[in-house]
């Protein structure tokens, strides 16, 4: 039996169109059975239906004549053939996977809707730290397992899992990779990884990409892939025991930033240089970041070179990169007042 067609709810919504139609001619036929016989009004019909079908042991409305018995014998018949349908049907359904589509269907709308949100590949034990962060700080997450056992265990969660290979382009556009804001690539298999990172970099070369690595080879390679972060747990781990050994201050303060209000953030100015010229004319030559919305300028960075507690007036220059920490609120003005001259990533 065909039942299961089609990519909307009306189509999925038709298979109870049978039961439904069943049950309201059984109250509609009910109904003007007692109108007739028993000359009730059309509220105590229909309730003296609903009692009858639905068994639930109430007093008849008044005493029913010879008629009015032979109508309540044919609504319970009617109705234990409408119950049976019902069951058959449900049972049938379940059988051939309509609800688990059903909550495909949501979750896939769902997507549709989401912008600006965070797609994580693989939920293993990196993948579920990845995701608990990105929960803690209230980012919308789109979740890519293969596995059953770790997909029950992410939507235990609360999480959005799509049960989909995330090396597939049409799992990635599944996922919203046109709309994400980033993707983060936890695979166990390094192939997998660069795999994924070279689909997602050709289907939205804006969005930037982290991907986990098991050495260095295959670090260089997810670079040179496309990769905006690569990291290895076993380097990472590395150096937070050492950077807590020799700059403890340091790693605290890190630690106190990621349960906080506060991020910090990177604005990549454009390189067009008549853009910056312009703006910096209309600035006095120089932009003061001492008081600007009450974010703290941390460093710049210009050719790959870091340069960190930068003056309170800076001589902009094509590419480079400031760094900010503030609050969301704070970010987003900055945002605003420099949007002339930064690249957009969305």
């Amino acid at each position: 039996m065909k039942l299961l067609k089609g990519n909307n709810y009306k189509s999925y919504l038709k298979v109870w169109a049978a039961p439904i139609s069943l049950l309201v001619l059984l109250f509609f036929f009910g109904a003007i059975g007692y109108r007739i016989t028993e000359g009730w009004d059309w509220g105590d019909c229909l309730w003296m239906v609903l009692i009858t079908i639905t068994t639930i042991g109430f007093g008849e409305v008044e005493v029913l004549s010879s008629s009015g018995r032979i109508i309540t014998f044919l609504i319970i018949g009617g109705g234990l053939f409408v119950v049976q349908l019902t069951l058959q049907r449900f049972l049938q359904l379940s059988e051939l996977g309509y609800f688990i589509k059903l909550e495909e269907l949501r979750l896939r709308r769902l997507i549709r809707r989401m912008k600006n949100h965070v797609i994580v590949c693989g939920y293993g034990r990196t993948g579920k730290e990845i995701a608990d962060q990105l929960k803690s700080e209230k980012i919308s997450t789109i979740i890519i397992e293969n596995n059953l056992t770790r997909k029950n265990e992410a939507e235990e969660k609360g999480f959005n899992v799509l049960m989909e290979d995330a090396t597939m382009d049409e799992t990635l556009l599944l996922a919203g990779i046109k709309n994400c804001r980033s993707l983060v690539v936890t695979l166990p298999n390094d192939a997998a990884n660069l795999y994924v990172v070279l689909s997602a970099k050709a289907l939205n070369n804006s969005c930037r990409l982290i991907a986990r690595a098991a050495t260095e080879e295959a670090a260089n390679k997810l670079k040179l892939a496309g990769a905006n972060a690569v990291v290895s747990p076993y380097v990472a781990a590395g150096r937070t025991m050492a950077a807590s050994a020799l700059r403890p201050i340091a790693v605290d303060f890190m630690d106190l930033l990621a349960g906080s209000d506060c991020e910090i953030e990177e604005f990549k100015l454009t390189e067009n240089i008549e853009k910056i010229v312009n703006f910096t004319t209309q600035s006095e030559k120089g932009v003061d970041f001492s008081n600007l919305d009450g974010a703290l300028l941390l460093a710049t960075k210009v050719s790959g070179k870091l340069s960190g507690n930068p003056k309170d007036k800076i001589n902009l220059s094509p590419g480079m990169i400031l760094i900010f920490l503030g609050s969301q609120k704070q970010l987003e003005n900055i945002r605003y007042k420099l949007s002339e001259i930064l690249v957009k990533t969305t």
